[in-house]
């Protein structure tokens, strides 16, 4: 063999290992800016709201919507995943996340308010049409969007968010003393939510496995927590939260009417929002995609492949 045949014989082995060709294809490569998630904030009524945004504003939107007692930082491995295909955005409530924190003598913190304020958020955004993202506090939120706009909603994705009776268990006992009897004595019961280990608990209660749970959630959603004067914010809004019942039948008519096409990928383990609150939603809607996973309360922490891959799977055949 001359000298050119063997730098061949060398090079071309070389070449398609470097080409990702060594025994299997290479992989798909993600559409560009697919995984460039950008840190934003607008202001809405003289509040900073901090969002996070990522993918093309000419694709449909998702809009996603947390729980408590975290913020936008829960998606922030689902975002990228998304954002090949979807318009997604993220903001934080005030008192949450990296939005403004006013006091609650300076804000009225209701989920009507806050509702309020992500409806100016969208509209601010531009965001006339969009799926929405409904899990724990994002669900009574998501609903007084969709009830006031229901032309706006193109989907649903319900993760552990409630809109049924059969929803509040056991996990809202004291909680619902406090909404009879709005105490001291009734908010002091509620003040052990609030701590490091309560908050380690939602994201560890009900998983797989523990060791997959990354312990930067409840650090951070904890020093949040911690700020000085956010425990009333909280305080203020398990008050608030007795308003959202009964709206229930208002939004339950709501997917009658207006059977928004649904997926429900929802953490059977959860103890906060279980599935029994899951499964009513079968009653009102017939476009409905139904998965319960093996999981707790923050599916994504655990399941957020499975659930990025259903969304995409679900809006492409729903939203065009």
């Amino acid at each position: 063999m001359n000298t050119f045949k063997k730098t061949i014989a060398i090079a071309l082995p070389l070449l398609a290992m470097a080409a990702g060709f060594a025994g299997s294809p290479p992989a798909p490569r993600s559409k560009p800016g697919a995984t460039r998630v950008l840190h934003k904030t607008v202001q809405v009524d003289g509040l900073d709201i901090f969002y996070r945004e990522a993918g093309s504003r000419t694709a449909p939107t998702v809009l996603l919507l947390h729980g408590f007692p975290t913020s936008s930082h829960m998606f922030r491995d689902l975002i990228p995943q998304l954002a090949g295909d979807y318009h997604v955005v993220a903001p934080d409530y005030p008192g949450y996340g990296n939005s403004s924190m006013p006091r609650v003598d300076e804000f009225d913190y209701t989920f009507d308010n806050l509702a309020n304020v992500v409806e100016k958020f969208t509209e601010k955004l531009g965001l006339d049409s969009y799926s929405i993202y409904l899990m724990d506090y994002g669900a009574p939120v998501g609903f007084r969007l969709a009830t006031r706009h229901p032309e706006r909603v193109d989907a649903l994705i319900v993760q552990n968010g409630n809109a049924y009776t059969e929803g509040l268990r056991e996990f809202w006992k004291p909680i619902k003393a406090y909404w009879k009897d709005r105490t001291a004595k009734n908010a002091d019961a509620l003040r052990n939510l609030l701590t490091i280990d309560a908050t380690k608990w939602q994201y560890t209660h009900g998983v797989r496995d523990v060791e997959t749970i990354s312990p930067d959630n409840w650090h951070v959603d904890q020093r949040l927590l911690d700020r000085d004067g956010n425990q009333a914010i909280q305080l203020a809004l398990f008050y608030d939260y007795g308003s959202n019942p009964p709206l229930y039948p208002k939004w339950q008519a709501y997917l009658r009417e207006h059977q928004p096409p649904t997926l429900i990928v929802w953490g059977k383990n959860d103890h906060i929002f279980p599935a029994d609150g899951a499964h009513p939603y079968k009653r009102d809607l017939k476009n409905l995609e139904f998965h319960l996973l093996d999981t707790g309360h923050f599916a994504l922490e655990e399941d957020g492949v499975l659930i990025a891959q259903k969304m995409r799977d679900f809006l492409g055949k729903n939203v065009k």
